[in-house]
């Protein structure tokens, strides 16, 4: 089963930074998760919220904001007074992170709540350059962002986040169309997933922290896991 480190080593450094990605880099983990938001000025950034006051010592919606704005604040302090200082990073500063590494790149796009005009354009073209595309998954609650980028990328890797049970599920995911879906937990153990699993379409459970929970993921053959511990949970599934 594959371990994907979920924002970064987010359980023991702040979720969405460099020093959580750095930390990362480092583990032998399949791969690294983390979400995308478009800043007033069209800019990429890496964060999980529509605004920044849960992680940062400011306020605001990404939307609102320019990327020179974003930069004055802290996005380490929240979490510990030994990551004061971290800032927003921009995709292309988190990509840089992993140039030298093997792990995929589980990118959501966080445009569920607030629609980002050509986001997800923004966001392939920044894969196309790098020449990344086999080490991409684009996942989101979006679908139709999900949609748009398979029409726009066909070869590139799509994860559908769902949360809840759904009705004929491989339908659905022909119909978007995406090539895995990104589940609740408890869901991705239901029976209607058992027969996505065997038709060979990967399920990818998040957010996994408790080993016990892992284990139950990977005896229904779950493909992968998403969790805030990935050095623990590759010393418990080496």
């Amino acid at each position: 089963m594959d371990i994907f480190a979920h924002r970064g080593a987010s359980g023991n450094f702040p979720e969405n930074t460099i020093a959580a990605f750095k930390e990362a880099a480092r583990l032998p983990v399949r791969g690294v998760e983390f979400d995308v938001h478009m800043t007033f000025d069209g800019q990429l950034v890496v964060i999980h919220d529509e605004s920044i006051d849960r992680t940062s010592n400011g306020s605001g919606f990404i939307k609102d904001l320019t990327l020179s704005e974003l930069k004055e604040f802290d996005f380490g302090s929240w979490f510990s007074p030994d990551f004061s200082g971290e800032k927003i990073p921009t995709l292309p500063e988190v990509l840089d992170v992993f140039s030298r590494t093997e792990h995929l790149l589980n990118i959501e796009l966080k445009s569920d709540i607030f629609p980002y005009d050509g986001m997800v354009e923004k966001v392939l073209d920044i894969i196309q350059e790098r020449g990344i595309e086999s080490r991409v998954i684009l996942s989101s609650f979006d679908h139709s962002a999900i949609q748009t980028a398979k029409n726009l990328m066909p070869q590139i890797e799509t994860g559908a986040l769902v949360m809840e049970v759904l009705v004929n599920p491989l339908s659905y995911l022909q119909q978007i169309p995406a090539d895995a879906f990104h589940l609740l937990f408890p869901t991705a153990l239901r029976p209607s997933m058992q027969e996505i699993i065997k038709q060979q379409v990967p399920i990818r459970a998040f957010t996994v922290n408790d080993p016990e929970h892992a284990a139950l993921l990977k005896e229904a053959k779950v493909q992968a896991i998403f969790t805030d511990f990935p050095e623990e949970m590759v010393s418990f599934f080496p």
